[in-house]
């Protein structure tokens, strides 16, 4: 059974910083890129950042590019997020993601992902 746990939302002020966490399991971990999503109040999931199964490629969205950093400890099957310099428009429930196939391309489109973990909420006030 796969599952994933996110956990490092909470409610932090503009210009803060947050650090989430997503264990995986029930995958062979480092054999999959990983991904976090968002998904803001009465809007669409959306991409925030994808890293490959060695964690030598990231890609972001450009809405948070160089303020989030995406990476990964294969030895404990866990990927992050750090997020910096938050914004109140960064305000969402925050997902990560696997596909089901190893070995297969990270990819910025949410439905190309078939296991998710249960959201992390981050709220960020101005």
């Amino acid at each position: 059974q796969v599952q994933l746990v996110e956990s490092g939302g909470g409610l932090v002020q503009a210009g803060g910083s947050l650090r989430l966490s997503c264990g995986v399991s029930g995958r062979p971990f480092n054999s999959h890129p990983m991904a976090w999503f968002r998904q803001p109040p009465g809007k669409e999931r959306e991409f925030v950042a994808t890293i490959s199964m060695g964690g030598g490629t990231t890609s972001y969205a450009d809405s948070v590019k160089g303020r989030f950093t995406i990476s990964r400890d294969n030895a404990k099957n866990t990927v992050y997020l750090q997020m910096n310099s938050l914004k109140p428009e960064d305000t969402a429930v925050y997902y990560c993601a696997i596909k089901r196939i190893p070995y297969s391309a990270a990819s910025i489109d949410f439905t190309q992902y078939d296991y998710w973990g249960q959201g992390t909420q981050v709220t960020v006030s101005s």
